[in-house]
């Protein structure tokens, strides 16, 4: 912890926010991990990362590398990471064409790979057999940038045009196989600690909000609120049901929130009202996988 905070909740309360703005993405995450570098917790770093961030887009960003890293704990803390699983046909373990041998050599294209234009090192869920019933193996495997990943822009997105995403074509890309089940160890518990980081972020760049527009002291004790609750439910094990369930209280109190806060932002600096607004369509990013994860959670407690 900060010598200077005596938790996450001071920082943010009294910290003067810095701006991540720029598209130099590497300078943007090492000044981030020199600012937040004495807290423990992912969630605190990424709650910092969006109280450092002008906009959704950066927020989001900062939320997705702490996800990451908290996913694959050996990654370099300085080095950007993209998870590499969707394809053509979606992200399901049947329809995964991307292959990875013994040696850790991947061949195949990954269709939409967030930061995948800047990343240093790529987190790719591949195919490395079929069971006796004829369900897909997968691995993950971190794969560096180079030659034989083969990185191609795409259009920016009408929200968050700041996040960039890429398709990458591995050509007998050489990685390193990391232990465990690519989906039950790495894919599916993803999705969730993404989910809880990138609301971090937000909720801390709102924070930042209402610092700096001079909001009433109740709704930044509400944001600070659901902030505690992110932190507990990240607490606790991604794969359980209790966890989905309690995820979509969140999201759904955030959603609320979001709705309560509507009349704050009249004074708020025009162009961050009309990034905020702008870039809200992020926030229901695979609401359908969501709820779908939520109906399970429920089937699994009944």
């Amino acid at each position: 912890m900060n010598a200077m905070y005596s938790s996450v909740f001071d920082f943010l309360l009294t910290a003067a926010p810095a701006d991540s703005v720029s598209a130099d993405f590497a300078a943007d995450w090492a000044r981030h991990r020199a600012r937040s570098r004495d807290f423990a917790s992912s969630l605190d770093r990424a709650a910092i990362a969006g109280f450092d961030s002008a906009g959704t887009g950066p927020a989001f960003l900062g939320g997705y590398q702490e996800a990451l890293h908290a996913l694959v704990p050996s990654l370099d803390p300085a080095e950007l990471a993209a998870m590499c699983a969707t394809e053509g046909a979606g992200a399901r373990p049947s329809t995964m064409a991307t292959v990875v041998n013994e040696a850790g050599v991947v061949d195949g294209t990954k269709s939409f790979a967030t930061l995948g234009t800047f990343a240093d090192r790529f987190l790719v869920i591949a195919r490395s057999g079929t069971q006796p019933d004829g369900r897909a193996i997968l691995r993950a495997v971190l794969v560096p940038a180079g030659a034989s990943a083969a990185v191609t822009p795409l259009p920016a997105l009408p929200f968050a045009p700041e996040i960039p995403h890429a398709t990458v074509t591995f050509d007998a890309a050489p990685g390193e196989l990391l232990p465990g089940d690519g989906y039950t160890d790495f894919l599916k518990p993803f999705r969730t600690i993404e989910d809880l980081h990138v609301v971090a972020a937000v909720l801390g760049q709102l924070v930042r909000v209402a610092r700096l527009a001079q909001w009433p002291a109740e709704p930044v004790e509400q944001l600070l609120a659901l902030f505690a609750a992110v932190r507990g439910v990240g607490a606790e094990d991604p794969g359980s049901p209790g966890v989905h369930i309690a995820l979509g209280g969140v999201f759904d109190r955030l959603t609320a929130l979001r709705t309560e806060l509507d009349p704050l932002w009249t004074p708020v600096d025009p162009g961050v009202r009309e990034r905020w607004e702008r870039d809200a369509p992020l926030l229901g990013v695979a609401g359908k996988v969501r709820a779908a994860r939520l109906a399970t959670a429920w089937r699994t407690v009944a």
